[in-house]
């Protein structure tokens, strides 16, 4: 019987916790979790002087190397420059007053021509005979009058006879002016003094009245003309003295003598004229002319256009160091431009100006300034 009986069930009845200890883990793991939070809180609570000089180390390690370069502002003479061309002073074409054959050429194209010269010869056969005919006729028109005139002192001849004399002799006077206007005009002649620049008379050839036959520029003085933006109107002013140079190469110097007083509509530029003395019209019409009007002074740095930036509005400025190497950026204004440089305002009268780096670093920045000198090429890739 004894052997039959059910084992005793002992689901549910395991439990350690009143063991002999069982609860030593428990310590054990808490006792590591206070002292893993006291190392890592310790270094907030009590910051090692090591620690703190590797940060410093390691932000000064940051700061960007940029070279720089000091200077100084000087006077600078501001000139209203612009872009040209030669005109001449006055230029007209000849024509023809008469028609006929020409019977001689006194010039050749390309001459010096004085007013009143002669140019060339048409012929004026017939008009001489026009001319003698009515001279004939002035005569007999002043017998005519002069008789009439002394029979009425007789009373033989009446008022209207005299009067008929009159009109036919102020009749024939005109007939003998107009002769001679003709025969004149066979003789055709520079109407100023210039330069011959086309000629197209031949001996031998026929010409009809109205056909053009020569060109006559005056290029003394020579007229270089310019167009002045409206924001640059007011600096100059008609007498200042201006500096041409040619595209030749040749440089002259000249007068501003004329100042537009309504824009063009389309460009809103002022037309300006420079006039240049030009003895025996040596430079020709036509050429292109680079104009200089010195318009006053201004304090300004000389730089290379290379070291111009763009701020964040897009300003035109330069970024320069402040005493406590920061970064700054200074908007500028280019006043006037060399071959080799150009002249800035805007800046203090002295500046230590980045002329390597800058586009590595922005306003507030901290940098590491080296003098110019320094080859620092390898330290601002960095």
């Amino acid at each position: 019987m004894a052997q039959d009986a059910a084992p005793p069930d002992l689901t549910g009845k395991l439990a350690f916790e009143g063991d002999k200890g069982a609860g030593r883990s428990k310590w054990i793991a808490g006792l590591f979790a206070l002292l893993l939070v006291g190392w890592m809180g310790s270094g907030y609570v009590f910051p090692s002087g090591a620690v703190v000089d590797d940060a410093a180390e390691d932000s000064a390690s940051r700061a960007v190397t940029v070279a720089v370069m000091p200077s100084q502002a000087q006077d600078v003479q501001l000139v209203l420059s612009a872009e040209g061309q030669s005109e001449p002073d006055r230029a007209t074409r000849v024509q023809s007053e008469v028609a006929g054959q020409v019977v001689s050429v006194a010039v050749a194209r390309g001459d010096l021509v004085a007013s009143g010269q002669e140019i060339g010869r048409i012929d004026a056969v017939t008009i001489e005979a026009q001319l003698l005919q009515a001279q004939t006729q002035l005569e007999q028109a002043t017998r005519d009058l002069n008789n009439a005139v002394e029979l009425q002192g007789r009373g033989v001849a009446t008022e209207d006879r005299v009067s008929q004399a009159r009109a036919a002799k102020a009749a024939a006077d005109a007939a003998v002016a107009a002769a001679k206007e003709q025969l004149e005009k066979t003789i055709i002649r520079a109407p100023f003094s210039g330069r011959l620049n086309d000629l197209t008379l031949d001996e031998g050839e026929f010409v009809d009245s109205g056909d053009i036959v020569a060109e006559v520029l005056d290029n003394d003085p020579l007229t270089v003309v310019i167009q002045v933006p409206q924001q640059a109107l007011s600096r100059i002013k008609t007498g200042q003295t201006a500096e041409v140079q040619f595209i030749t190469g040749e440089e002259r110097s000249g007068t501003v003598g004329f100042i537009g007083s309504n824009a063009d509509q389309q460009t809103r530029t002022f037309r300006v004229e420079v006039t240049v003395d030009n003895p025996d019209s040596t430079m020709p019409a036509g050429l292109s002319a680079r104009i200089a009007i010195p318009t006053g002074q201004a304090r300004g740095h000389f730089i290379s256009p290379a070291i111009l930036s763009l701020g964040t509005n897009g300003d035109l400025g330069i970024k320069t160091v402040e005493p406590d190497n920061t970064v700054a950026f200074a908007p500028v204004q280019i006043v006037r431009a060399q071959t080799d440089g150009v002249w800035v305002t805007g800046l203090p009268e002295t500046a230590s100006i980045i002329t390597v780096g800058q586009g590595f670093v922005n306003a507030g920045d901290v940098v590491d300034p080296r003098p110019i000198a320094a080859d620092l090429t390898a330290d601002i890739s960095q």
